[in-house]
C-alpha cells in the first residue's frame, strides 16, 4: 500500500492543525490593521502615502520573513522555527499595543510581518511534508482555513472593541493590536506537542526518529515511503544544495510564480486592509461597524467548502472557477463606485468576490506551491511563492491610498484592475497550469518532467 493511502490519525490531525494556527496568527495580524487607520491616520497626522508604509511595514517583514526563515526550515527544523515565529508574533502584537509613536509601531508591525512570512513558508511545508498524499491537499488547506478564520476574528474583534466606546486615539486601536497576544501565546504552547516533519528528518539522516514519526501519522508501508523520499531527496551532498533557479526548474518556477503573483494581482489584501475605510467611502450603511463581519464569515464559507472538495475537484478546476467568479463582483464593486449606483449592494458585492476568491485562489496558493516544488528544492520554491506573494501584496498595501485619493472615483480603480487581472488569470492556468491532485510528492517531479 502507497503513501496516498495513508490513514488519519490523532498526531496528524494535531500537527496539522497547530502548524495551521500559524495561519490563523497570519489572518489575524494581516487583517486587524483594518480596524485601526482612520485613528492612526488622525492620532499621527498622517498623509496617504504615510499610512500606506504603515499598513505595508508588516508586508516589508512579511517579504523579508519569507526569504531568511527557508533556510533555518532546513538546518534547524521546522518546528523549533516555528516558535521562534510563534514568539515574534507576541513581541508585535505586545509592542504595537503600546507603540508610543509612529516609527515605533512601523518596527513593531515589521517584527509582525517577519511571523507572517515565515510562517507562510514553514507551515504549508510542515504539514505538506507529514501529510499522506490523499488527504495532503485538506490538510495543507486547514493553514489557509485558519488565515481566513484569523480575518474573521480580526474583523469580529474590531468590531465588538469598536462598539464599548473606547477613546478611539488613546486606547482603542491599542487594545485591537495587544487582542493578538493570546492565540500567539496559545500557538507557541501547542508546538511544543507536535512531531518534526519526518521527511526532514531523513534528509539529515535521522531514520529510526522519521520512522517513528511516520508510523505515528498512519503511513501504511513505511519502508516504501522512506525509500521514496530519500530517492527524491538525492541525500548525497551535492543534491541536498541543489539550486533552485536552474534551467531544469523552470515549470515549476514558472507555476509557483503565476499562482503566488496572481493571487495579489487581485489587490484582495488591498481591500481587506483598508476594508473599514472602504465601506465608510462607498456610503452604504447596512451592518454598521459590522459590515467587514459580513465579508469574514464569506472568507470562512468559502475556505470550508475547498476544504472539502479541494481534493475531489482538484487545484486547477478551482482555479478556473475562482478567476470568473472573483472578476465578475469585482466588476461590479468598480461599476458601483464610477456610477454611485446601488451603492447598498457594494458590502454584498465584496464579500462575493471574497468568498469566491477564498474558495479558489485563496484556498489553492499555499497547497499548490507546497507541492509543485521537488523535495529539495521546496523549501526554496516555497520562499519564492511566498515572497512573490507578500512583495506584490506590500505594493498593493502601499499604493490603496493614493490610488483612491488620486480623484473622485480612484476608487474604481483597483476593482477594475483586480478584475482585468482575473481574467487574464483564467487564460494562464486554462493553458499553462498542471493539476497536482493526488500526486505524491515525490512523483511530482515525473509529472513536471524535470530531469537532472
Amino acid at each position: 500500500m502507497n503513501s496516498s493511502e495513508g490513514n488519519i490519525t490523532a498526531v496528524l490531525i494535531r500537527a496539522s492543525v497547530v502548524a495551521a494556527l500559524g495561519g490563523l496568527l497570519f489572518g489575524f495580524d494581516t487583517a486587524v490593521i483594518a480596524g485601526t487607520t482612520a485613528s492612526l491616520k488622525e492620532l499621527f497626522a498622517l498623509n496617504d502615502w504615510q499610512l500606506g508604509f504603515a499598513v505595508s511595514s508588516a508586508l516589508i517583514g512579511t517579504i523579508v520573513g519569507s526569504l531568511v526563515f527557508a533556510k533555518p526550515g532546513d538546518v534547524w527544523g521546522r518546528r523549533p522555527v516555528l516558535k521562534l515565529l510563534a514568539a515574534l508574533y507576541f513581541i508585535s502584537a505586545l509592542g504595537c499595543a503600546f507603540a508610543w509613536d509612529y516609527w515605533s509601531l512601523v518596527a513593531f508591525r515589521f517584527i509582525g510581518g517577519l511571523g507572517v512570512g515565515g510562517s507562510s513558508v514553514l507551515g504549508p511545508i510542515y504539514v505538506a511534508e507529514i501529510s499522506p498524499a490523499r488527504l495532503r491537499g485538506r490538510l495543507v488547506i486547514l493553514f489557509q482555513y485558519n488565515v481566513c478564520l484569523g480575518i474573521l476574528l480580526a474583523f469580529l474583534s474590531n468590531a465588538v472593541i469598536g462598539s464599548l466606546g473606547m477613546d478611539a486615539l488613546g486606547l482603542e486601536w491599542r487594545v485591537m493590536f495587544g487582542a493578538e497576544c493570546l492565540p500567539a501565546l496559545l500557538f507557541f504552547v501547542m508546538l511544543f506537542t507536535v512531531p518534526e516533519s519526518p521527511r526532514w528528518l531523513l534528509g539529515k539522516a535521522r531514520d529510526d526518529e522519521a520512522r517513528a514519526v511516520f508510523a505515528a501519522v498512519g503511513e501504511q508501508d513505511i519502508e516504501r515511503e522512506i525509500a521514496d523520499v530519500k530517492a527524491s531527496l538525492h541525500v548525497d551532498e551535492q543534491h541536498v544544495q541543489d539550486r533552485l533557479f536552474q534551467r531544469k526548474y523552470w515549470y515549476p518556477i514558472l507555476l509557483g510564480f503565476g499562482v503566488a503573483a496572481f493571487n495579489q494581482l487581485s489587490f484582495v489584501n488591498g481591500f481587506l486592509y483598508y476594508l473599514n475605510d472602504t465601506l465608510n467611502e462607498i456610503g452604504a450603511s447596512f451592518g454598521g461597524k459590522y459590515q467587514p463581519v459580513i465579508v469574514g464569515v464569506a472568507n470562512v464559507a468559502a475556505v470550508t467548502c475547498a476544504l472539502l472538495v479541494i481534493d475531489k475537484i482538484g487545484r486547477k478546476t478551482m482555479l478556473l472557477i475562482g478567476s470568473w467568479g472573483s472578476a465578475i463582483p469585482l466588476a461590479f464593486c468598480a461599476w458601483i463606485v464610477w456610477t454611485r449606483s446601488y451603492i447598498e449592494l457594494f458590502p454584498w458585492s465584496v464579500a462575493a468576490f471574497i468568498l469566491l476568491f477564498s474558495f479558489s485562489q485563496g484556498a489553492v496558493i499555499w497547497v499548490y506551491v507546497s507541492e509543485v516544488f521537488p523535495n529539495r528544492v521546496r523549501a526554496k520554491g516555497q520562499a519564492l511563492g511566498s515572497f512573490t506573494h507578500w512583495g506584490l501584496c506590500a505594493v498593493a498595501a502601499q499604493v490603496y491610498p493614493p490610488i483612491v485619493g488620486m480623484m473622485e472615483n480612484g476608487l474604481a480603480i483597483p476593482f477594475a484592475f483586480g478584475s482585468a487581472m482575473m481574467v487574464l488569470q483564467f487564460f494562464v492556468v486554462k493553458f499553462f497550469f498542471v493539476e497536482t491532485k493526488n500526486v505524491p510528492l515525490e512523483e511530482m517531479e515525473r509529472l513536471l518532467k524535470i530531469k537532472d
